[in-house]
């Protein structure tokens, strides 16, 4: 098995809407305002409206449920449906509140991104597996996105 990268993207966070306690955690929802992938394979923009984090939270991870809408620069549109987990150190709580940065691999933040798209020129999406990590930076999200390949 190896990884290949894909593509890496950022996606601009917006309002946090604050469900509250629920049997299953904490539950928020992260609005995301656009953004922008670029790799070697996938370049384009996240389409707004069409992205959101449907989080719950409990005493030590945030398990996301990321939906996102891509508009490739040739026109295609990819659908992606991301499930993951978010360790909730101090630093991660402090990023959230937009008073820190976090780096790639100093948090437990990884991804499984799956994709959907009808144009033939990405339908390839559709049956490939993919892992990515993640940090946070000041107002956005940040995704390193790799596909599972044959070695």
């Amino acid at each position: 098995m190896k990884l290949e990268l894909l593509t890496s993207y950022h996606a601009n966070l917006g309002k946090v809407i604050d469900v509250g306690s629920t049997p299953f955690g904490n539950r928020a929802i992260v609005e995301v305002n656009g953004g922008e992938f670029r790799g070697p394979r996938l370049k384009g923009y996240i389409r707004k409206p069409g992205v959101g984090d449907w989080l719950t939270i409990d005493d030590t991870h945030a398990h996301l449920d990321i939906r996102t809408t891509l508009d490739t620069q040739d026109g295609a549109v990819i659908y992606i449906d991301t499930l993951g987990k978010l360790e909730m150190t101090e630093t991660v709580q402090k990023a959230i509140a937009g008073e820190a940065n976090t780096n790639f691999g100093e948090q437990y933040f990884f991804t499984t991104p799956k994709m959907q798209c009808g144009d033939s020129k990405y339908k390839w999406v559709n049956n490939i597996v993919c892992v990515a990590e993640g940090r946070l930076q000041s107002g956005k999200a940040d995704f390193n996105v790799y596909e599972v390949t044959n070695s």
